[in-house]
């Protein structure tokens, strides 16, 4: 269990405070938003963090970089943010088809030239930018980075601790390339972050809260955790999963019936 960790968003209406606590308890790390680390304070968060001994495995989001204006300031905050929380790890959701861009060659283009603003800044405070791949459902309004291998292009100009990427099975299970583009990682010392959901149909309306919990869909969770420990992977493992039905559910109970579908269906063990 010590490589499990909670995305505080799969407990989206649990008070973050309250679940850094039981993460504490449980001796688990916690994955952050910046929504509700704002809303509680993000002094009030790096100091709970701290005196519980939790660890801060990532933090969400960064990124929407190819809009006209590019989110610059609001980006460099966040890499800000992350530092205080103590993590090493902020996730880039890298943002669609901008207002002003012509397609999504040309927003992938704006993408590159606003994520070599940030750098100097990340590595200022000691923080890797983490491209996150989404399904290619998203490429309009959330990502135009749908794979692995198009977000390990666009950090390769870069060093592996500045940026690396976000290996998401939710988002690129899918993908017919990924199992090379993980030996490519790992090869390259790039995976930032692993995290797990799964897929199940039909999705939602607005499909965003369609992640499904541990084994009730069709992602081969297994073979994936597999995967990144054969290309060399050796941190947490988020599960993350946005899904209505399980927000409307207590935090705590929904904690542990996280837990026991990880250690059925994603953890390896040694036995």
């Amino acid at each position: 269990m010590n490589r499990f960790s909670l995305n505080h968003a799969t407990t989206k209406h649990w008070n973050v405070l309250d679940a850094i606590d039981e993460c504490a308890r449980l001796g688990i790390g916690i994955g952050l938003w910046r929504d509700s680390v704002a809303e509680a304070g993000i002094a009030t968060v790096a100091a709970a963090v701290r005196d519980a001994g939790v660890t801060v495995t990532s933090l969400c989001r960064g990124g929407f970089l190819t809009d006209r204006d590019g989110g610059i300031d609001d980006n460099r905050a966040a890499i800000e943010e992350a530092a205080q929380l103590g993590t090493r790890v902020l996730v880039m959701v890298c943002g669609g088809i901008g207002e002003g861009n012509d397609d999504i060659e040309q927003s992938r283009d704006v993408l590159a030239q606003r994520l070599r603003l940030l750098v100097p800044h990340a590595r200022e405070h000691g923080v890797q930018l983490a491209i996150e791949p989404l399904h290619p459902m998203f490429a309009s309004d959330r990502s135009v980075v749908s794979t692995l291998d198009q977000a390990l292009d666009i950090a390769e100009p870069y060093t592996p601790a500045d940026v690396g990427v976000v290996i998401d099975t939710y988002h690129v299970w899918w993908d017919p390339t990924v199992w090379s583009a993980i030996n490519r990682a790992g090869r390259a010392g790039r995976i930032a972050a692993f995290q797990v959901a799964d897929w199940v149909t039909p999705l939602p309306a607005g499909v965003l809260t369609g992640r499904g919990q541990l084994g009730d869909g069709c992602v081969p969770l297994r073979r994936f955790q597999r995967a990144v420990d054969a290309a060399g992977y050796r941190g947490p493992v988020e599960v993350e999963l946005f899904n209505d039905e399980i927000w409307a559910r207590p935090g705590p109970q929904v904690l542990d019936e996280t837990l026991a579908r990880y250690r059925a269906h994603v953890e390896i063990t040694s036995a």
